[in-house]
């Protein structure tokens, strides 16, 4: 059917290929690879020696078309053009990937994504927005340990980055909550469930764990606006046997810190105080920050040796699955030791050279979408897809609502916009004002979840609702298809402007016929065909 065109199925498999440094078998964490080999290649080695293990086969390569296209997805966040998709398969220099990728992380159009994707990962689905925040970070290319710091500590710097202060106060306003936030979106530790007893998989944790990265926390609140901290407080809870506990400051290691001595105010101290934040408040000024701050503590604890393994193997994992669309620890907030990563060597190296290169996200980025892993077609040919986990065929992952109100606006542009004689320079700040222009249809899809299906509301909105309808038919593509009279032509370019392929001979067969017997409204034929395709699960989905 029109409205369910398929992914293509046929592909070729290919040989293994991996080149053994000695062995195939999975080395142990203490025998990494070497730290100077090149990231792809490390992913590479250790993926495949676990297909090798498993007697898998791995699928070849995508075709150019569709690597750009998943490229371009994931990195700038909208489908390329046509004229983009001609270039890179006219490419015959083997490091073109190389030069795409880079050309690339330096567009306008990654900052817009990347910052859109990290605000996803730092604060949806509240409605705080740090998109300001982050695309300034994006820009400066700033370490992920500094935009740690600067999102926990606002209070305590100079000048705060603009716009910084959301995250915090996303959820300040119920201290359980920024504690699991903190604990699962930093380090990938959900701890909640440690809160009312101690954790039913985990046997180490209990309900000390909770509390002790509780008190980091619990001293932090909101003022008219703006983040503060007391230097005071502390938490008390009671045990599943009843007895009622001061928690001690706790990070996530299990390690006690120790601190200055905690001295309470005394009622006339707290009427000051509560005075002086009144007069704060009034004047629209940030608090000034403690003397001794515990979110501070958990800053430099958590970027410490022993903290920053969490702090680093938690971004990593979340940049794989966003990439690889599977993490290598699944649920991603789930990493504790009874939670087995699938490529645990991997991890431990990813980590490594993450913390090593100063915690650069587009170093992390790069090498990953220059693995043959990531590269691997999506299309396995036989009944026994093996797990997602084993990376032997590339995952397919819904478009996120940004990534697919992006897409629907390249898709619909008129091809003759695009004209051969544009710089590049020119045609890619067009195709750039085109994909943010997609920020008004994107508020009407949801965000994909682990187990996305399309919703109702989303087929409703193709189905009933005028507005795409009028924002994606009634110009650009469509108009210029007017202008075409051979049946084949129309075809080939309506394909190739939103599916970026050639149809396959069924697919044509199948639309001439359906021209041919709809003569007399050739124009409603032509939207139908481009709302078929628009509509298909072949465009919804990154592959």
């Amino acid at each position: 059917m029109l409205t369910q065109l398929s992914i293509p199925r046929a592909c070729l498999m290919f040989a293994l290929g991996v080149i053994c440094l000695g062995t195939c078998a999975l080395t142990s964490a203490e025998e990494l690879l070497p730290a100077d080999r090149p990231l792809p290649e490390v992913v590479d080695y250790y993926v495949n020696a676990r297909l090798h293990e498993k007697n898998v086969t791995p699928v070849g390569r995508a075709d150019d078309a569709t690597l750009l296209r998943r490229l371009m997805l994931d990195l700038v966040g909208r489908i390329p053009t046509p004229p983009e998709v001609e270039e890179f398969t006219a490419d015959g220099d083997p490091d073109k990937l190389a030069k795409w990728v880079d050309r690339l992380l330096a567009s306008e159009g990654f900052v817009r994504h990347q910052a859109e994707e990290l605000n996803t990962l730092l604060i949806y689905p509240e409605n705080n927005d740090l998109r300001k925040y982050l695309t300034e970070a994006v820009k400066e290319n700033r370490p992920w340990d500094q935009m740690f710091r600067e999102l926990m500590l606002v209070e305590g710097q100079a000048k705060a980055p603009e716009g910084a202060h959301e995250f915090l106060r996303a959820y300040v306003n119920d201290a359980d909550r920024l504690t699991n936030e903190v604990s699962v979106r930093m380090f990938g530790i959900n701890v909640s469930c440690a809160k009312c007893h101690d954790h039913p998989l985990v046997e180490a944790w209990t309900q000390d764990h909770f509390y002790g990265m509780k008190s980091f926390f619990d001293r932090t609140f909101d003022n008219g606006g703006f983040i503060g901290e007391r230097e005071y407080g502390l938490v008390s809870y009671q045990t599943v046997a009843g007895e009622k506990r001061d928690a001690q400051l706790m990070f996530l290691t299990g390690e006690m810190l120790d601190e200055p001595e905690h001295k309470e105010p005394t009622d006339k101290e707290k009427k000051q105080e509560k005075e002086r934040l009144e007069k704060f408040k009034k004047e629209k000024q940030a608090p000034p920050p403690p003397e001794y701050s515990r979110r501070k503590r958990i800053v430099d604890v958590g970027l410490a040796p022993g903290g920053r393994e969490f702090f680093a193997k938690a971004i990593v994992n979340r940049m794989v699955h966003r990439l690889y669309g599977y993490g290598l620890v699944m649920p991603l907030d789930q990493m504790h030791d009874e939670n087995d990563p699938s490529h645990p060597e991997l991890l431990e190296w990813l980590a490594r050279d993450f913390i090593a290169h100063s915690y650069d996200l587009q170093h992390l980025m790069r090498g990953l979408v220059l693995s043959e892993t990531y590269a691997r077609d999506s299309r396995w040919t036989s009944e026994d897809r093996p797990p997602m986990s084993y990376f032997a065929v590339a995952n397919i992952r819904p478009l996120t609502p940004m990534q697919l109100g992006a897409a629907l606006k390249i898709a619909t542009l008129d091809p003759d916009s695009l004209r051969d004689d544009m710089q590049v320079e020119d045609r890619d700040a067009l195709a750039e004002r085109t994909a943010q222009s997609g920020r008004g249809l994107a508020g009407e899809f949801e965000m994909p979840r682990p187990d996305f299906e399309i919703g109702v509301d989303e087929a409703l909105f193709f189905s009933n609702n005028d507005r795409p309808q009028r924002e994606l038919l009634s110009g650009g593509l469509v108009n210029r298809l007017k202008e075409i009279e051979d049946d084949d032509q129309l075809i080939d370019t309506i394909y190739t402007q939103i599916l970026l392929r050639s149809p396959e001979q069924q697919e044509r067969d199948a639309l001439k016929q359906y021209l041919t017997e709809r003569t007399d409204r050739r124009e409603d034929a032509r939207r139908h065909i481009v709302w078929a395709l628009l509509s298909s699960s072949e465009f919804r989905f990154n592959y």
